[in-house]
């Protein structure tokens, strides 16, 4: 039996990469999965690479949008009969450059999708009853190394990041025993996302990682899946670095 049989998970911003990724490792443990992003197309071939309507269904709309996170909560319960498990994948990164460049407006936008849309998906996921004795709600949370220190040209998602990484552990600290909420701090990962921060120079971006690669959708999935998990039933409030280990020697 797969390590989230039974258990009914949302993942956001999940058509590719690494919400997607995650979608795919859920499903092979055994969970169902409502999965959202905003082009229903890309949504639709994420449904059927998960094996179509019996393990998946695809929910497009707005992450900030609250009507649309209420109707990504009532389609779990009412399509799987429950909701057990949260994963706020989405974010956005739409500057790249000195961070006193970066428009208020853009600003405001970034804390907007990468922050306050992820705390209203645990917000509506709680009350409507995340988690049951079977499967104990958990919340994971995509935050970034750029959340951990100076991140140089895309500081303002780092602020956004940090953010999310204190909203965990406040969460963490204010929904145990019922719900546990942990987050991951992924360094470059190879994603359309990352795109800037790698393509054409993979190999001397990777050459500063320990590990000597940069990461895959793959490599956030296990620990994400972990952290949902019951064999992390002890783990809440905390922030997993998945980083191929280039933030030991303090670069990010």
């Amino acid at each position: 039996m797969g390590a989230h049989e039974g258990a009914v998970a949302i993942v956001t911003g999940a058509s590719r990469g690494i919400g997607l990724g995650i979608a795919e490792r859920l499903v092979a443990e055994g969970a169902k999965v409502v999965i959202t992003a905003r082009r229903s197309e890309a949504l639709a071939e994420a449904v059927e690479q998960l094996g179509g309507p019996g393990n998946a269904i695809g929910i497009s709309g707005n992450a900030a949008d609250e009507a649309h996170q209420e109707e990504v909560i009532a389609a779990a319960r009412d399509t799987f009969g429950g909701l057990h498990l949260l994963v706020n994948n989405t974010g956005i990164n739409p500057v790249y450059g000195p961070m006193l460049d970066t428009d208020g407006d853009v600003a405001r936008k970034i804390l907007d999708v990468n922050v306050v849309a992820a705390f209203s998906w645990i917000k509506k996921a709680v009350a409507a009853g995340l988690g049951d004795d079977a499967h104990p709600g958990a919340v994971v949370n995509l935050a970034s190394v750029a959340g951990l220190g100076a991140s140089g040209m895309i500081g303002w998602y780092g602020v956004s990041k940090a953010a999310l990484i204190h909203l965990t552990t406040e969460l963490g600290h204010q929904l145990g025993p019922d719900v546990r909420v942990n987050a991951v701090a992924p360094a470059v990962v190879k994603t359309k996302f990352a795109e800037a921060l790698y393509v054409g120079r993979e190999e001397q971006v990777a050459a500063a990682y320990p590990m000597k690669r940069l990461g895959t959708p793959e490599d956030i999935a296990g620990a994400v899946s972990f952290l949902l998990s019951s064999d992390a039933s002890w783990i809440t409030g905390q922030t997993l670095t998945i980083d191929g280990g280039v933030t030991l020697g303090g670069a990010l």
